[in-house]
């Protein structure tokens, strides 16, 4: 056989490295000791109340963070973050179905289009009629805004769009609200998020046989009807469906926004002096405070990247916190700014959000839209969906009670419960 001309019958192969590239790649190096933060720090109290200042030195001096007490990597620049959060060729999403310990049968029916079709049109159909609702049990001069208006209307139109019976409303919001316990870490959550999904199950599941024999203008007659499955639609086919549609973003983004613009007198002035600002208020809150703070991707196979090699199943935790606050991407990026300038423009790797969102990152209302931010043969993006509808609730609220103010002697703070929960704001005490 005749060897290659350039080949060099006197050079040896180069010697294999005495380490595989894994074990290479996770030592530290010489001027790359992390002695700046504890991994513990971030599972700690401190990281709940307040996580900012831990995610900027995270971004600033560990962009990669090999987190050893947690088995995850700490991806924190907002470049990194949108990379690996576009990237689905190396890295994924795992589903709903196992976040939640349901059978492997069961499918989310989310990405038909006539489903998402009519759930933004019956969200439009109802919206105002439930602020409406919920503004009229104001009954005193001083209440809690958080809880009796930023929890109460998005739960309140989830369940009307779902086709929840009235006289069931109540008990479906308190279910629905402990489901989401089950991802948590504490035990005890956990195992109470799993007997509240389980008897949301029960109740979905009773709505479905009805919606057999009587269909109604609901989500879940639209979940039954608009399938291509090759099977009859089960509750937990219909469970899978409802928790892609995300309330996280909607309860704790509307608890910020008002927090955001009670505690910034400046800010609130914008709004007051002109109404179409609450949309540029709630772009604003998503960036600076979104109640998401992070978002688990995996790692497909064994991949290099961020200077370390992560291996295949590896956890990356996706910091829009940090991200959304990266001074690369944002001046004053630690400011609450309505209408700040640079919220608008195109980014890179297609993360133009025609919808509404051109930077910033708010991870549980989808990736950046590919469709015009009026779709003619589509519904409107989610993220566009539930910003418009808490712009609406905005409105009302502000034309219902123009002086609402936080009541004197109080001092709201955005904070998690507990890990892996929504960041927000769960004591907003007013005067109306």
């Amino acid at each position: 056989m005749d060897l290659p001309e350039e080949y060099d019958h006197d050079e040896e192969p180069e010697a294999a490295p005495g380490f595989r590239t894994y074990e290479v790649y996770q030592r530290e190096r010489v001027g790359e000791t992390t002695n700046l933060i504890k991994p513990r720090q971030l599972i700690s109290n401190e990281y709940l109340e307040d996580p900012y200042p831990l995610l900027k030195i995270l971004r600033e001096n560990y962009p990669c963070y090999r987190d050893w007490l947690n088995n995850r990597f700490w991806i924190t620049r907002y470049d990194d973050v949108t990379s690996v959060f576009t990237d689905d060729r190396n890295f994924e999403t795992r589903p709903k179905s196992w976040q939640n310990l349901m059978k492997s049968g069961s499918m989310s029916l989310w990405q038909e289009v006539e489903v998402q079709r009519e759930y933004e049109n019956l969200v439009d159909r109802y919206i105002r009629d439930v602020v409406d609702e919920v503004l009229s049990t104001f009954s005193n001069k001083r209440m809690n805004l958080a809880t009796e208006f930023c929890i109460q209307v998005p739960l309140r139109l989830f369940g009307k769009v779902i086709g929840i019976p009235e006289e069931n409303m109540e008990q479906f919001m308190t279910l629905y609200w402990k489901s989401r316990l089950i991802n948590g870490w504490n035990p005890s959550h956990k195992q109470s998020g799993i007997s509240a999904m389980q008897e949301m199950e029960t109740m979905v599941g009773e709505i479905c046989a009805a919606r057999l024999l009587k269909p109604q203008d609901d989500l879940i007659t639209s979940i039954i009807q608009n399938t291509n499955l090759n099977r009859d639609v089960t509750a937990q086919d219909a469970i899978l469906t409802l928790l892609d549609i995300d309330q996280d973003t909607f309860i704790g983004g509307l608890s910020n926004l008002w927090f955001n613009l009670l505690a910034n007198p400046t800010e609130m002035e914008k709004v007051l002096d002109d109404r179409r600002m609450l949309k540029f208020a709630w772009l604003e809150t998503l960036r600076f405070s979104p109640p998401v703070l992070s978002a688990e991707r995996f790692a497909k196979y064994e991949i290099e990247r961020f200077g370390r090699l992560i291996p295949q199943g590896g956890l990356l935790m996706c910091s829009a916190a940090a991200a959304n606050r990266d001074p690369r991407q944002f001046n004053d990026p630690d400011k609450f700014i309505v209408g700040r300038k640079d919220l608008c423009q195109r980014e890179p790797r297609g993360q133009y959000r025609a919808d509404g969102l051109p930077s910033g990152i708010a991870f549980s209302l989808g990736k950046p839209s590919i469709y015009p931010a009026v779709p003619k043969e589509r519904a409107r993006s989610m993220y566009a969906i539930v910003r418009d509808s808490a712009v609406v609730a905005s409105e009302l609220l502000l034309h219902s009670h123009p002086d609402l103010k936080l009541q004197k002697g109080t001092n709201p703070k955005l904070t998690a419960l507990n890990l892996r929960d929504i960041h927000t704001c769960w004591d907003l005490s007013i005067e109306i």
